[in-house]
């Protein structure tokens, strides 16, 4: 769902809690920002709205799912800036903070969110307005 108004445009879809569900959000953030915005798929700002998209749908995966319950993309083009937000079912269950220098440089995870960390300095960031995703699949 694309929405419009006088100075902002949003877009909110349910994904499956898959990895498929994942990359597909990612895809489609990049796509959406793309179109709203007039700019490349390999922009800079692309490029950060896959990065930060796919960051947080992969740990709404991996921290999140509840089987038979999907999370939630919702992007905002602002003025300025997107916002994305990634909600899961779980909101109980955040991941663990990485502590910083213990990482071993060929570590295969835990640099995600410092990565999002980054963009969200830069962007600006705050509590989510939006209401919790209802639960999908079978009554």
């Amino acid at each position: 769902m694309t929405q419009q108004t006088a100075h902002t445009t949003e877009f909110a879809l349910l994904l499956s809690s898959t990895r498929r569900g994942a990359r597909l959000a990612r895809t489609l953030a990049v796509q959406q920002l793309t179109e709203w915005a007039d700019l490349a798929h390999d922009s800079e700002p692309a490029r950060a709205v896959a990065l930060v998209t796919g960051e947080l749908a992969a740990n709404a995966v991996a921290h999140g799912h509840v089987p038979g319950r999907d999370f939630r993309l919702w992007l905002l083009l602002l003025p300025h800036v997107p916002r994305i937000e990634v909600r899961d079912t779980r909101p109980e269950r955040l991941p663990a903070r990485p502590a910083p220098g213990i990482m071993p440089a060929d570590a295969d995870s835990g640099r995600g969110l410092l990565l999002v960390e980054a963009y969200a300095e830069r962007w600006g960031w705050g509590p989510s307005a939006t209401p919790a995703p209802r639960p999908s699949g079978r009554r």
